[in-house]
Parts: C-alpha cells; structure tokens; sequence
C-alpha cells in the first residue's frame, strides 16, 4: 500500500503512461496529532555530562521541540515542496514516488540522484537548480521511504532496488542511457546498478565509499592491504565501535525499534537529529549546516508517512541478503569518487578501485555525509566535471 495513502498524503493530478502526477497533501488531522503529542513529550531526567557525548543533547532536543510545536510550519514547506514535479510509478509490483524535473535545453544527460537513511528526496532540493540546465534530474524515494510503497513483506533489499530504479529509468521514463549518483545506501543501489546493469550506465559518481564496497575477505589473488588500507580499516573498525550501535540494532532487531520510533515524535527526532549532527560537517552544532525547519521538514516528512520503522529495515534486509563482490568482479563503467572530509569514511583511492574502475578522484574542501545539502554547488561542479565528458547519447527519449 502506498505510504500514507489512507491518510490521504498524495492527491492524483493527472495520469499518463503509466505515470501518476501527484501533489503532497498531508491531512490537518495527522498534524493536529502531532501537535497533541510534542505537548505531552515526557522526558527522561537529565544526567550531568559533557552534551551530545553519550546521545542527542536534552537541551538542544528540547529546543528542537519547542520550535515543532510552536514555531514551524508544515504547509509552507509543503508549499515548496509541491513546487517540484512529483510523480509515482509502479515498477516491478512496487510503486516508487520520484521527482522528475526537466532540463531546461534539449537532449539534458538523465540524472538519477539515489538518497539514503536518515535522509529523503528532501536532500537534493538545493540541488536542484544548480543541474537542471545540462540535467533531467530523476529523484526517487526508497521503497519504505517518503511517498513509495511500504514492503509488506521481507526481501526488499538494495540489490532489489537496484532492479526496480534501472526499470523505472529504461522503461517506465524512457531514458536508454543515464548517469546515477547516490549517497549512503544509494551509493549501494547505483553501484549494483553499475554492477549488474551496466550497459545503461554512462557512469556512476559517489561520495561515499565504504568498506562493504569491497568483500572484506579480500577476493583470492588480490593485492595485499596497502599502509593506507589498513590505516583506513582500522579508523573504520574504531568509528564502528562508537558511533555503530544505531546500524547493528537497524540490521539485527529493526521491528523492536520502529515500535517506539513510530509511537513519539520526540523519539523519532532524537535518533534522527543526533545523526545530522554527527555525519555532517558542522563542527558540533549541527544549526550551521541545517536550520531548525529543514531538520523539522525531515523529521516531519517521515513522521506522517509512517516510515521510520520501513527505512530502518533497509539494513536488515542487507544482512539477510549480503551482495560482495565475487573474484575478478568490480563496477566497471567509469566511476567519479568526491570525498567529503566530514563523511564517516574516508578510504584511500586503492581501496575505492578494489571495487570500481575510478576515472576521477577527488579530495573535497569541505562537506559531510549530505554533500548535496551541505555543499550543493561543490557537488553540483562535480558532477557537471565528471558526467559532461562522458556524454554519448544520441537522442533524447
């Protein structure tokens, strides 16, 4: 079933092709709710420690909370929101919510811009305008995510996913070749689709590189960890055992926490936020890379589509269904790497080309794990860089 659709989130405009236009209409039932229970938070006692070091700061929690309840304005984001073309197609049985906005010259290179968890579609929005002269932008949510199905049953994993994109852009668009650029689990999703589709691929380009890129028992005959392999394992290894609690609980017991997540909005902000703070680059005060209304537009959009539980089980399901690399194997179409000094990971070149035939590396200035919010005209140069050259189509769709 279509997330939120009995509460009425989406409103039908108009079908064509197999394509359903769609407005975000969120009920005022559902956010007088919300209203109704930010006004009865309970909150633990608080603890004398230094804040943010062991979770999200009470203070700053509550400060976010106070401005929920009296201070920001749903309908004006969804005002906004609305001003981008929204669309939802069923693909493969599943119907997947994407915004597709238009180049403004002939024959744009097709863009697929792939978000991950804890973030949404909502991440590309300062992107948008920095593309769309050479770019048709296709930006799709993850089924369990925003306005796409929720999964009624297990198997929905990124390698699934990867099937239903390369099917909604090659035969629901039109588009027989494009270029695909994801962070975080969209990393996974646009590199299984290098992977496994790569004939429709001009490229691939991400920000985010992570250990489960390459099989961490090292393929038969491959070169030995380099000093700087090992150096970045071991950061790895270290960032894992304090800030990884949150990724073994999505992959191990992902139902015991959606209980209380989908129950308090309060709950809900707190494990959101506390990552916006720690993966971005913003030095400790997560207010210099995003104001209090664009982490609330967030936290709100997967409030009232009910989707928290559904996003988190994304890593269970890539437990159950593990995808490495088998000897010999790696992405080979050409692939552009931009690495963000704030991000969670910071592998050197010889381990990313473990994994991908790498055509352009690039160290970044600045940035986190959200580059396309934090830095979107570093990123948007970037990718005009890598993707412009690599540009052989011979007609538009």
């Amino acid at each position: 079933m279509l997330a939120g659709a009995a509460g009425g989130h989406l409103e039908t405009a108009e079908d064509r092709e197999g394509v359903t236009r769609l407005t975000i209409r969120v009920p005022e039932a559902a956010l007088r709710d919300l209203r109704s229970r930010l006004a009865r938070a309970m909150w633990p006692d608080p603890v004398r420690a230094e804040p943010w070091c062991d979770g999200t700061d009470r203070d700053f929690l509550q400060r976010l909370v106070d401005h929920w309840l009296h201070s920001f304005n749903w309908r004006t984001q969804e005002r906004l929101i609305n001003e981008w073309p929204h669309y939802r197609a069923v693909v493969g049985g599943t119907g997947i919510h994407f915004v597709h906005v238009r180049g403004r010259h002939p024959n744009c290179i097709p863009l697929l811009l792939c978000h991950g968890w804890p973030s949404s579609f909502l991440e590309y929005r300062r992107l948008i305008p920095l593309l769309d002269d050479v770019f048709d932008l296709i930006i799709p949510s993850l089924p369990g995510f925003a306005f796409s199905d929720i999964p009624s049953s297990s198997g929905m994993h990124v390698g699934r996913i990867a099937t239903l994109y390369d099917e909604l852009m090659t035969k629901v668009l039109g588009y027989q070749r494009y270029g695909a650029h994801g962070s975080d689990i969209g990393a996974s999703v646009v590199s299984l689709i290098g992977l496994e589709t790569p004939e429709h691929l001009l490229g691939v380009h991400l920000p985010y590189v992570t250990g489960s890129a390459v099989k961490r028992e090292l393929n038969h005959g491959a070169p030995p960890l380099t000093a700087a392999e090992r150096e970045f394992l071991r950061e790895a290894g270290e960032w894992n055992d304090v800030e990884g609690a949150y990724a073994h609980l999505h992959r191990t017991k992902p139902q015991t926490l959606a209980y209380a997540l989908h129950d308090s909005p309060v709950g809900l902000a707190s494990w959101l936020v506390e990552k916006y703070r720690a993966w971005s680059d913003c030095h400790g005060d997560v207010t210099s890379r995003f104001s209090l209304d664009e982490l609330l537009t967030t936290i709100t959009l997967y409030w009232v589509t009910g989707t928290i539980g559904s996003s988190i089980r994304l890593y269970y399901e890539g437990r159950l269904h593990p995808r490495q690399l088998r000897p010999g194997e790696r992405v080979e179409v050409p692939c552009g790497v931009s690495l963000f000094p704030g991000d969670i990971a910071h592998p050197p070149r010889e381990w990313a080309e473990r994994a991908y035939r790498v055509t352009r590396w690039t160290e970044m200035p600045c940035g986190g794990h959200f580059p396309a919010h934090e830095e979107p005209k570093l990123l948007a140069e970037e990718l005009r860089a890598f993707f412009l050259p690599l540009d052989d189509r011979e007609a538009t769709p």
